[in-house]
């Protein structure tokens, strides 16, 4: 079963991801691969950029 904090998780790390890419933003290789590995959990969970103006 799903903790109840597992949604919550998945926007928080898409929405991070978002930013970081709107904002051109870079991430060094511990940041890579903690994100990466909480957005397999994620599956469902699509990252929308919105462009910056």
């Amino acid at each position: 079963m799903a903790s109840p904090a597992a949604g919550y998780r998945c926007t928080y790390v898409t929405d991070w991801v978002a930013d970081t890419t709107r904002r051109g933003l870079t991430i060094d290789a511990a940041e890579h691969d903690a994100l990466a590995d909480r957005l397999t959990q994620c599956p469902d969970s699509p990252i929308t950029v919105t462009p910056a103006r």
